[in-house]
């Protein structure tokens, strides 16, 4: 009958809310009786809902199959191929595979040839069982878009030389990851309004809302093509990895490697605006600031064949407590992505360090504390008792 709207900062969320009698129903439903019916939600054949099955259509067989990532079975852990990636799933899975002849498994196996993972299918982009719709370019890290469906995927492999004749074993590791360009409407806010300590930072990319991250190792220390570390409120941080380069450099390519870097530091969609508060809405402005970006010099200095690239990525953030004595709001003032170069020799160089700090500094203005009522001073003769 009516609604509680909590998204508007300028409101004061911290009053004692009015009760609501049997008797006030008939006037808070003349006042916001009004608004209108939600729409019709689609069909279930129309889109894809968490954990639905992803499809896939095979074009020389025309057969409808779904899209598969292995996990492990058993006490042993052996992989099992069957299972199916379920639709916003985000996950990761390891699973051991025994051969009886490596080299001749090496060249015959599916689960050893990079193509079996997306050869001769497509994705559909919503699961349509009657109709082949028109595909995309396969991808396991997946966009999607609401009920509009699947919007891209791709894969991307990372392949190590292998000997042995005699029975050996192999670990495989398999991710599916999901992300969307409009997430704004579906991420929890960060606080109300204030930020709460721990929760993720409000980052904005042309109207799109998602949270701040950093870089991610994996387990050899090599930086995560997929994985990122969520940016906390009030925690400091510092991450590091190492990132291996093309082997094949020249010092044509070195604008490629300048961008590539920035882009694994930064991320994949470049930052544009900062929450204020936890609960900044994409279409309020005045919640939002500007970061700061401040690139390093490109020049190398006494070096005839290097590239200047950025190794450190340092996301400064001013805040502080606003609002009332007895309850203050956390709130961003300001932001700032500081990079830091370092000369890169492109014929002895095949992996680069890469580094993030994020640092948080309260520049809380404290008001004097409260003091009692004046007393009164008396002066008295110095005599008044003789």
């Amino acid at each position: 009958l009516f609604c509680v709207q909590l998204d508007d900062s300028k409101l004061n969320h911290y009053q004692q809310p009015q009760d609501i009698k049997e008797s006030d129903f008939l006037k808070f439903l003349e006042k916001y009786g009004s608004l209108a019916p939600s729409q019709v939600q689609p069909s279930l054949s129309t889109f894809y809902r968490a954990g639905d099955p992803i499809l896939t259509y095979f074009d020389s067989s025309s057969v409808l199959n779904t899209l598969r990532q292995p996990v492990k079975m058993g006490a042993s852990g052996l992989c099992v191929d069957g299972n199916p990636a379920g639709f916003l799933d985000s996950k990761s899975t390891s699973c051991t595979r025994i051969f009886a002849n490596l080299s001749k498994s090496c060249v015959t196996d599916p689960a050893l040839d990079a193509a079996s993972y997306y050869r001769d299918f497509t994705v559909l982009k919503v699961p349509v069982s009657d109709t082949i719709v028109e595909s995309m370019k396969v991808n396991y890290e997946i966009e999607f878009s609401g009920t509009h469906g699947i919007q891209s995927v791709s894969v991307r492999f990372k392949v190590s030389n292998i000997s042995g004749n005699s029975g050996s074993s192999l670990q495989q590791h398999f991710t599916l990851h999901f992300w969307t360009r409009t997430l704004s409407h579906t991420l929890p806010r960060s606080g109300n309004p204030g930020y709460i300590t721990g929760a993720p930072l409000l980052i904005a990319n042309s109207g799109a809302t998602q949270h701040m991250s950093v870089l991610q190792s994996e387990g050899d220390g090599s930086c995560s093509q997929f994985l990122r570390h969520t940016v906390q409120f009030g925690r400091n941080m510092r991450t590091g990895c190492k990132l291996s380069l093309s082997p094949i450099l020249e010092e044509s390519n070195c604008s490629y490697i300048q961008k590539k870097l920035y882009t694994v530091l930064q991320g994949m969609n470049r930052v544009e605006d900062l929450a204020i508060t936890g609960s900044a809405h994409p279409t309020q402005a005045e919640a939002w600031t500007t970061i700061l970006i401040q690139n390093c010099s490109v020049q190398a200095v006494n070096c005839t064949s290097c590239c200047m690239v950025p190794v450190t990525l340092e996301i400064q953030l001013l805040w502080s407590k606003v609002g009332l004595l007895s309850n203050p709001q956390a709130q961003i003032l300001g932001a700032r992505y500081f990079y830091r170069c370092h000369p890169l020799k492109f014929l002895s160089t095949s992996t680069v360090s890469l580094t993030t700090v994020v640092t948080f500094t309260d520049i809380t203005e404290w008001p004097e504390p409260p003091r009692g009522q004046p007393q009164m001073h008396w002066k008295l003769p110095f005599d008044i008792f003789f």
